[in-house]
């Protein structure tokens, strides 16, 4: 398939700058994938897709302020580094601002010297190793010196740091918010399991190459990025058992839907495990653990728009995208959600 079979014109003005006033009050499409039908909802009316005996899943990673600002040791001049991926205890895979100048050897001081850092490596993708020097805990420096790392579309300040993490977010390691889940309170996810709806959690720490534009014009061509996940026995188990008695499987997110499609088996069976995935699901893909999907509106030609479009359908998708724009709805990582019924 071709990069173009996905794109879709999108007014500027409809990229979400801040979230909703409050999470469940975003609007909700239903996108029923067989007919293409369209429902126009609030997001917390999704309780009433939902059945005793369902499954809801959700990624209960956690974004870290992985956006420092720092100064070369010698010159002083301004570097910016984007934490993707930790290595070891002081190693970091990173993208780096102004790429051109940060050599191997290059020495960094962050936060008047609280952490120090040294650029030993270069990444195949054109990132960076950075080693950091420190004393006392990484995490508590990194809080301290480290900002969010909002999409770049986002242009205006989040006031509230916490608007970009889920109420559910637990385990530290993303470099991007899996925002599908920004539209849950723990109100609605308390009277969703009081609907006999089991709610389980894996973990996908997400990378920024989740955001990285296909530039190959087949499709298939298009490298995909790895991201660590861990499916815990427990969870993996109550999936199982909801599918063996005809429940359904409601994944919220992309990030979900491609952990549980990595460690699905061919008879639809979850296997608990952690590691890493590539997984790139683009029409055609057959799925075997997931059946519903609740996501946002995503970039055109992105790789999240090819697994929808695998989901529901891809012109039920850009039929519903382009409604979508009619209606005004908010696009992207902060804007309105779309469950895939």
């Amino acid at each position: 398939m071709k990069k173009k079979d996905f794109y879709y014109d999108l007014p500027e003005e409809l990229i979400a700058q801040h979230p909703s006033e409050k999470r469940s009050e975003s609007r909700l499409m239903v996108l029923d994938k067989e007919t293409g039908e369209i429902e126009h909802k609030v997001f917390k009316d999704i309780i009433d897709y939902f059945h005793e005996g369902d499954c809801l899943v959700l990624n209960n990673t956690r974004v870290i302020p992985a956006r420092l600002f720092g100064e070369k040791a010698k010159t002083g001049g301004k570097i910016e580094f984007l934490l993707l991926k930790r290595i070891d205890k002081c190693k970091w895979e990173t993208l780096v601002k102004p790429g051109k100048k940060a050599k191997i050897g290059q020495k960094v001081i962050f936060g008047d010297g609280k952490l120090k850092g040294e650029i030993v490596d270069n990444t195949e993708s054109g990132g960076r190793i950075i080693k950091f020097d420190y004393e006392g805990i990484f995490e508590e420096i990194l809080d301290e010196l480290g900002e969010m790392p909002l999409p770049p579309y986002i242009t205006e300040k989040l006031e509230d740091k916490e608007r970009y993490q889920t109420v559910y977010s637990k385990k530290e390691g993303s470099a991007a918010a899996p925002t599908a889940g920004l539209h849950f309170t723990h109100e609605l996810l308390e009277r969703i399991k009081s609907k006999g709806v089991k709610v389980e959690y894996i973990t996908l720490h997400v990378g920024l190459g989740t955001f990285r534009p296909v530039k190959e014009e087949n499709i298939e061509d298009h490298p995909m990025h790895s991201e660590y996940f861990e499916v815990t026995e427990e969870t993996a188990n109550t999936i199982n058992e909801v599918k063996e008695k005809g429940g359904k499987v409601f994944a919220v997110g992309t990030t979900t839907t491609r952990t549980l499609e990595s460690i699905g088996t061919d008879e639809g069976k979850v296997v608990p495990q952690s590691g890493w995935t590539d997984i790139f699901i683009y029409p055609g893909y057959k799925f075997k653990i997931i059946d519903k999907q609740i996501t946002n509106f995503h970039l055109p030609e992105s790789t999240l728009i090819m697994l929808v479009s695998a989901l529901a359908d891809r012109e039920n998708v850009l039929k519903a995208y382009d409604i979508a724009v009619q209606e005004r709805y908010r696009f992207f990582s902060l804007g309105d959600a779309m469950l895939i019924k």
